[in-house]
């Protein structure tokens, strides 16, 4: 078999698929030196490297392609080894012919690494066997060998895992909304939520799809062969979770059990609240007792790079939303603090349209500050809705930012755009923007110099997929 793309995915694929025997090529068009530790690991594993560029020999006479996220599904040797009848399967289509227990799949444009973080966080306090991985960060061919007949496994799952599966069912799959997402890649919204809707394409009857009853986009897909829930946090649900006089119910066969409070949510934004109603839903459906539901949404405090308070320095607050790689989930940011914000945008530009953030950045921000490679693309398109300066770099950005922050003002580093033109992944850009605030911090404190560095170093893994 072959493996293209060894990032996190690629390499998971490759040492789990020749610990089960599999004679196994792995190929990347990185060079040796430029992929760390993991050539040597998968050389001791007994896999072939095929580095440097992709050889079309090595895509012939194959009994299974599995391919990482990152590499397009349409890549021409992929679809050469297609028509040859070569079965071309995405990581999770290959974790999920190994994987024991139950698979709860969550997906959707924005909201899926906090809504899976949070299930699992709620699984465990129920005391379920939960394990929790995908797109999130673990691949989920590394949780195989923990997995049981009990356990239930949490995935994240993006439109790059599901464009090429086969099989793949979860017994839950949650689709928390649809917005214009990828389409450098996937060409069109059509295209994207059609890969999105993959998700359920191999559901039973028996098995449960929830699914946003706010979102026209999901409602007008909506699967036909699994049980439908619904979350809702504008009206009553036939079944589902939803919103009533600011407490959370799940109604399910006319009866209707209250969870928790709204105010027992210690997540901002309004996009958190229907997070929440998704995970309080998939969660019930999996097993977790109301109490221990409640016990978990209060304890949870949110997940890294999303919305994440990094500092208050001198009476500005800084907020990390490296996480938000696209239009809407930066609107989603945005609309969460009231005003006076310096918003940093821009990095690797994922065909999108940014007027749409005139609006809100001309009601609740004062700056922009807007970097890498999409820069001048996001310039011209916010037009005059906002005072910017192409400040290039996140250094400089939260330099700048420093200078011209007032008291009272938040800095929110929502970006709107993939990280690949700068960084190694959106989790690299939040850990850099995290030390350079702390740095900036200590230097205020010392009264020193306002210029700032950052020395956290690449890492390798999935990025921006959603």
């Amino acid at each position: 078999m072959l493996v293209v793309g060894l990032a996190r995915t690629g390499v998971a694929a490759a040492l789990f698929s020749a610990g089960y025997g599999a004679e196994v090529t792995a190929t990347d068009v990185k060079r040796e030196e430029e992929l760390g530790d993991a050539p040597a690991k998968l050389l001791a594993a007994g896999v072939k490297l095929e580095l440097g560029a992709h050889s079309p020999v090595a895509f012939l006479g194959l009994d299974l392609i599995v391919v990482s996220p990152g590499v397009p599904a349409k890549l021409p040797l992929l679809e050469m080894a297609r028509a040859q009848g070569i079965p071309v399967w995405s990581e999770i289509e290959l974790a999920w012919r190994y994987l024991r227990g139950k698979l709860v799949a969550i997906t959707g444009s924005n909201g899926k690494t906090t809504t899976t973080s949070l299930v699992a966080h709620i699984l465990k306090t129920a005391d379920i066997p939960t394990l929790v991985g995908g797109n999130i960060g673990t691949p989920l061919l590394a949780l195989v060998e923990s997995s049981m007949d009990t356990t239930v496994t949490v995935a994240e799952i993006s439109s790059f895992q599901l464009e090429t599966i086969d099989q793949f069912r979860p017994e839950i799959g949650v689709l928390l909304n649809l917005t214009p997402d990828h389409l450098d890649r996937h060409e069109s919204f059509e295209a994207y939520a059609a890969a999105k809707m993959r998700m359920f394409e191999n559901q039973l009857e028996r098995d449960i799809a929830i699914l946003n009853a706010d979102d026209p986009e999901v409602t007008r897909r909506m699967p036909s062969r699994p049980h439908i829930y619904w979350f809702s946090r504008q009206k009553r649900v036939a079944q589902g979770a939803f919103l009533r006089d600011d407490q959370i119910i799940f109604r399910m066969e006319g009866s209707e059990i209250p969870l928790l409070r709204r105010e027992d949510i210690s997540l901002r934004g309004e996009h958190n609240l229907e997070n929440v109603l998704a995970a309080v839903a998939a969660s019930y459906l999996a097993g977790a007792d109301p109490a221990s539901i409640a016990s978990g949404v209060k304890t949870f405090q949110g997940v890294e790079h999303r919305l994440e308070f990094v500092a208050e320095i001198s009476g500005v607050t800084f907020y990390n939303d490296s996480k938000a790689t696209n239009v809407d989930a930066t609107l989603k940011a945005v609309e969460t603090f009231p005003g006076s914000l310096i918003v940093i945008l821009g990095g690797k530009d994922k065909d999108s349209d940014y007027t749409t953030l005139r609006g809100p950045l001309h009601k609740r921000a004062r700056l922009a500050l807007l970097i890498g490679a999409a820069a001048e693309k996001i310039a011209s398109q916010l037009g005059d809705a906002v005072a910017n300066v192409r400040a290039g770099t996140i250094e400089r950005a939260v330099e700048i930012a420093s200078e011209r922050a007032k008291p009272g003002d938040v800095v929110l580093l929502a970006p709107a755009c993939a990280s690949f033109d700068q960084f190694e992944n959106y989790e690299h850009r939040g850990r850099v923007f995290k030390e350079l605030v702390a740095k900036l911090a200590q230097l205020q404190a010392a009264g020193g110099s306002k210029a700032v560095s950052a020395t956290i170093p690449h890492e390798k893994g999935i990025d921006d997929a959603a």
